[in-house]
């Protein structure tokens, strides 16, 4: 029986009156009709639709896809892959296409293919991970995919969202993520939970005491993403 094509179980969800939020929407289901773009590490790029995610604690095992032009499937786990844009499907993809047209235009980095991703999707990039005392490589979905330069904001999985509501298919967002993985230029991802920030806000930003002056009064979680925008397009 083929397993559904459910993949991170994602809590962040979108607030179509939101538009100034600044992190894509992490998402949980995946199209398997549109076109996925996975990278591996040996550098081969390989398109086709997605057969089958599986998936462990919310954390990709293995995705199948069947190449373009192909008739069979192949299946590739976290470490062969590099990185891998991947199709929402319904409302999820209209989230992303509504919040990617309005924010990620001006800032596009050159390691991520923004024209794709405000296509709807999601990238996805691998990524050494600080679990517990443990170090692991983990294919992360990241949330700040057109500001990531010099910090890079992965959905946490298991985080959960401070408040949300559904309307038929669509969920809409009253909160925010308690969680992000965080990876400040090479080092390794670690958790940030929101209650951190207060503390963790002033290692982020250290290297640019003007945005530490201006956010010293309100540096509230929910606005992480807003400050760490300021933080990569406005300081040195």
């Amino acid at each position: 029986m083929k397993k559904t094509l459910l993949c991170i179980a994602s809590f962040s969800c979108f607030s179509l009156t939101s538009f100034a939020q600044t992190f894509i929407p992490a998402f949980d289901r995946f199209s398997g009709k549109e076109i996925a773009y996975i990278y591996l590490e040996n550098g081969t790029k390989v398109e086709g639709t997605i057969d089958d995610l599986d998936r462990k604690k919310g954390l990709i095992e293995e995705v199948t896809i069947l190449p373009t032009g192909q008739k069979k499937k192949k299946t590739f786990e976290p470490k062969d892959i590099k990185t891998m844009y991947l199709p929402a499907s319904g409302f999820n993809k209209l989230n992303s296409q509504l919040e990617q047209s309005f924010n990620a235009q001006k800032w596009k980095s050159n390691d991520v293919n923004m024209d794709i991703i405000n296509k709807g999707y999601g990238y996805f990039e691998k990524v050494k991970v600080k679990i517990k005392k443990d170090t692991e490589e983990l294919l992360m979905q990241m949330v700040n995919p057109s500001f990531s330069s010099k910090i890079k904001v992965f959905h946490d999985p298991l985080a959960q969202e401070s408040m949300r509501f559904g309307v038929g298919s669509l969920t809409l967002a009253g909160g925010d993520d308690k969680s992000y993985y965080v990876q400040v230029g090479n080092n390794v991802a670690k958790r940030i939970k929101k209650k951190e920030y207060d503390d963790e806000y002033l290692n982020l930003y250290k290297s640019c005491p003007e945005l530490l002056k201006k956010i010293k009064d309100d540096h509230r979680w929910v606005n992480f993403d807003k400050h760490l925008l300021e933080y990569t397009t406005s300081c040195k």
